[in-house]
């Protein structure tokens, strides 16, 4: 479908053209409520002539500092509106965090949510006598000088809006493909935050071509929980739903997206491959707490979903005895599964990292089918996707239209096309080491298949160099231990050391209720993980993933930890990722125990 060239015009001409009732919903103390495409028209012109009144300016930087909601589209739309550039921060940040990448974008306009960010804000911006002002969405009862709330910049925009009703047109028809439209700080997994620079056209045309293989309908309700200050939820879940008319419904938070699923009844959700593992280990563990006849059920109608599931992924028929009884199996099992998200999805799109094949078939075995991608920050995000109905679990899918991928050195995937940004902000080193020779280098490691599907198995940076000189990809192996039903999290170790070691993150849900149904009693966590059956469970799983590989690759010892990995400890990205480097330094004692008795090497 055509695409307009910029974000603004997706969004006019998505008001313009399908009028929704319900564009956008959110909850309130009063139950969900629908804002019409033309009040969020209204409300986006408002708050652009009320930021240019403050100053803003075509180019200038306007931070958003937010959780997913109504208002956070609305300041990025009438910012992109303006011809100035969005620059979202992270609500997780930390105030020393947020003050650098505030004084690296030099942002003019500082837009936050809740008491609790505007606090951390007041912190991070002191002294910066670039930022003219604070807006607030939930005004805390005292303002300072130099803050406005959300409200109070709508009503002074309404009066500058009915004094000159053509202004904001104007402004958005002069914005332009090649005009920088945001500045994406990446995550910072394999280094120090970088701001990706991404024109209009770039995420103009990412959405063109992502829709042309993902199908997005006018009429979907897209469910939005995954950050939005991501480029993939921003890019995925409010460009391209817009692009074609659909609704999107923001969750309250993480935790209730799934009372929010049954509300809301959505269509589509994007997420991140953890948010479909916790879903599936919850799911598992809920059914092996169920009595033994209930069990066999569960177990007995899952069987008939993953077949078909196998069948269409290995593009053959599914036998007539399965096709029979998948009716009835769907009643009493798969059918209840999907209530639980709502009931109506469609399907589910999964980026930022590589999904289990073991949980995609699990999700196309209930009847919701997960198309997998894979892109970057700096790719505005999408580089391939699964195509519907060809997916083909372990790999992220063909290049989408339009982008071309390449295996460079050392296995590296390359790509080039109206996708890839336009550089670092005010960082020619980082921006002449990523883009070469006309190509974006990602940094990660795969290859291309025979039927130019792309197989992702690491990092470059991640490769883990051994005392001896052997070189172990940690990644495959750690997706491989996450298919246990105990396993939440993995991180492989041994850079430098003589062997490799594991730091396991045990599904507490999953473990806890296995152990309710053996008998073994605890009094805390770490008394359950330190018993030498609980270790069995754990080491079996250890084994099974030890039993073909070389033996330099082998995991020789694990530690069981008796917390989750956490954003707060730093030791995971606002996308979940693991920040390896930040492990290795906050469980350093763990780590230790691991080669008691081993010299590491010294650094050359």
């Amino acid at each position: 479908m055509p695409v307009a060239d910029t974000m603004i015009r997706i969004f006019l001409e998505c008001a313009a053209t399908h009028r929704r009732p319900d564009q956008f919903m959110r909850r309130t103390a009063n139950g969900w409520e629908a804002i019409s495409a033309e009040r969020a028209l209204a409300d986006v012109e408002s708050l652009a002539l009320a930021l240019r009144e403050l100053g803003v300016e075509r180019g200038d930087r306007v931070a958003l500092l937010a959780e997913n909601r109504y208002e956070w589209a609305v300041t990025d739309l009438a910012v992109l509106g303006l011809g100035a550039v969005t620059v979202p921060i992270y609500p997780t940040l930390t105030a020393r965090q947020t003050r650098d990448l505030l004084e690296n974008c030099e942002a003019r306009v500082l837009v936050v949510s809740t008491p609790a960010q505007i606090e951390k804000s007041r912190t991070a911006a002191s002294g910066l006598a670039f930022v003219r002002a604070l807006v607030a969405m939930d005004p805390p009862p005292q303002a300072a000088a130099g803050e406005r709330s959300f409200a109070s910049m709508l009503e002074r925009g309404a009066v500058l809006r009915a004094a000159d009703p053509g202004a904001f047109t104007q402004s958005a028809a002069a914005v332009s493909p090649d005009d920088l439209a945001t500045i994406i700080y990446t995550s910072g997994t394999t280094g120090e935050p970088k701001g990706a620079m991404l024109t209009h056209g770039n995420i103009a045309s990412n959405v063109e071509a992502a829709l042309r293989v993902l199908h997005y309908e006018a009429t979907d309700r897209h469910l939005s929980f995954l950050p939005l200050c991501h480029i993939f939820e921003r890019m995925a879940g409010f460009y391209a739903i817009l692009a074609c008319g659909a609704g999107i419904a923001y969750a309250q938070n993480i935790e209730s997206v799934g009372a929010d699923a049954m509300e809301v009844r959505p269509t589509i959700m994007s997420a991140v491959p953890r948010f479909f593992e916790k879903v599936h280990a919850r799911v598992m563990a809920a059914a092996a707490a169920r009595p033994p006849l209930a069990r066999a059920i569960f177990a007995w109608g899952l069987a008939q979903g993953l077949a078909r599931a196998r069948a269409h992924y290995a593009r053959r028929r599914l036998s007539p005895l399965t096709a029979f009884m998948l009716p009835l199996a769907d009643r009493l099992v798969m059918s209840k599964i999907r209530a639980r998200m709502g009931g109506r999805l469609r399907f589910c799109v999964s980026g930022s990292a590589p999904l289990s094949p073991a949980v995609m078939e699990f999700f196309y075995a209930i009847g919701i089918p997960i198309i997998e991608g894979y892109g970057l920050t700096e790719t505005s995000p999408v580089i391939t996707l699964n195509p519907a109905g060809r997916e083909k679990p372990g790999t992220v899918g063909s290049p989408i239209p339009g982008v071309e991928v390449k295996i460079g050195e050392q296995g590296e995937i390359l790509t080039r096309g109206p996708h890839v940004m336009r550089g670092y902000y005010r960082n020619e080193a980082a921006t002449r080491e990523a883009l070469r020779d006309g190509w974006f280098h990602t940094g990660d490691i795969g290859h291309l298949d025979e039927d130019g599907y792309l197989v992702i198995t690491d990092r470059l940076k991640d490769l883990l160099v051994l005392a001896g000189g052997k070189k172990v990809a940690p990644q495959p192996l750690e997706k491989r231990l996450k298919t246990s039903p105990w396993v939440a999290d993995a991180v492989l170790l041994g850079d430098r050391r003589p062997y490799v070691t594991c730091l396991i993150v045990p599904d507490f849900a999953a473990l806890e209720a296995e152990a309710k149904a053996r008998g073994w009693t605890s009094a805390t966590r770490r008394v359950l993980l330190d018993r030498p059956d609980v270790r069995a469970l754990y080491q079996a799983d250890v084994d099974r993933m030890n039993a073909d590989l070389a033996p330099f690759e082998q995991v020789k010892r694990f530690a069981l930890l008796d917390r989750e990995l956490s954003q707060e400890a730093g030791e995971l990205t606002p996308t979940l990722k693991v920040k390896r480097k930040v492990v290795v330094e906050s469980l350093a004692p763990a780590i230790e125990e691991l080669y008691a008795g081993h010299r590491v090497p010294a650094v050359a």
